[in-house]
């Protein structure tokens, strides 16, 4: 079967189209028919070892010193099972499936095994395998994040990188659970947070919410680009502040925030349950999330996908195609 391979670290001209070997389920394993997968900013960053700042030397010995210990990159995926091992019972031939690898990486492969138990559901029945592999990461991720801070219908919150991966999905999420949202995004992006559902949107590139008087349940900052020194002050006495990703810097900065002061900061890896992945099919077959997809390229030209994905002018997430819909 072919895969996407890098065997060193690098720009986007790393990756390889190859031949592998075909995996065999184990007894409780699914082999799946890969249709869709997508190219995030994480797959990048992975790929030309780029950490957030004081963090690189960590994700050097996590990921290989020298090359990728893990030369599959891709972590969600949607597609067809084509066999299961003799001791699976959720799931049949032929069902329709999308799950997520999350840090095991592996999804740029025609074929992949997965356990029973592992991050994998039947597929929402009104989406594309395109549509529902782009769903996964960014969707988990604001789920995982909004979840913690126990979202209450009415509460004022903030979605600082709005048009991102994860921020696209915390704008319907925080919507669904009934939140006043207010997305913070570039001007060419402000349209399309506001099509998914927020109340407000802010151009950071002309105004700094910071400075509006506004005051917030939760900020969410999906891109850890927001300042926490001006940020604390536009949060509630025992408002939320949630980080999905952030420097050495700003560690510190988030770390003497949380001890100073009654504002809770939640910060962490996201939790990879099942759960979730139903939770997520239910909202999106009664119509309240979608995924939305700025491109879509064929598996041959996953490098010019990871080439796009970096210029940071995406609008929704970046798929990879295997398979033609029928």
């Amino acid at each position: 079967m072919k895969a996407i391979i890098y065997e060193k670290y690098g720009p986007p001209e790393v990756l390889e189209l190859k031949e592998v070997e075909k995996p065999t389920p184990k007894d409780n394993e699914v082999l799946i028919k890969v249709y869709a997968t997508t190219v995030t900013l994480y797959d990048c960053n992975c790929r030309s070892c780029t950490a957030p700042t004081g963090f690189r030397l960590i994700q050097r010995i996590a990921y290989g010193i020298r090359k990728p210990k893990k030369p599959i990159l891709g972590t969600e995926l949607a597609g067809e099972i084509v066999s299961a091992g003799k001791n699976v019972k959720l799931f049949r031939k032929d069902d329709q499936v999308f799950g997520y690898l999350g840090m095991s990486l592996g999804a740029y492969v025609e074929y992949i095994c997965l356990p029973e138990d592992g991050v994998v559901a039947i597929k929402p029945t009104n989406m594309s395998y395109e549509e529902a592999a782009a769903v996964q990461q960014g969707a988990l991720t604001a789920l995982f994040f909004l979840r913690q801070t126990n979202i209450q219908s009415g509460q004022k919150v903030l979605i600082f990188g709005a048009s991102g991966g994860v921020g696209l999905f915390a704008v319907q999420l925080a919507k669904h659970f009934g939140a006043e949202v207010t997305g913070v995004c570039s001007t060419t992006k402000l349209e399309l947070v506001k099509s998914l559902g927020a109340d407000k949107v802010i151009d950071y590139t002309k105004e700094d919410f910071t400075k509006n008087g506004e005051t917030y349940d939760i900020i969410f900052d999906t891109v850890g680009k927001s300042s926490v020194s001006r940020s604390k002050k536009s949060l509630k006495k025992k408002g939320f502040y949630l980080f999905t990703t952030f420097g050495l810097p700003k560690l510190f900065q988030i770390l003497w925030l949380k001890m100073t002061s009654s504002k809770k900061v939640i910060i962490g890896l996201l939790e990879e349950r099942t759960e979730g992945l139903i939770f997520l099919k239910e909202l999106i077959e009664t119509g309240k999330i979608k995924s939305v997809i700025d491109r879509s390229y064929p598996f041959e030209q996953t490098t010019e996908a990871h080439k796009y994905v970096e210029t940071g002018q995406k609008k929704g997430q970046v798929v990879i195609t295997l398979v033609q819909n029928d």
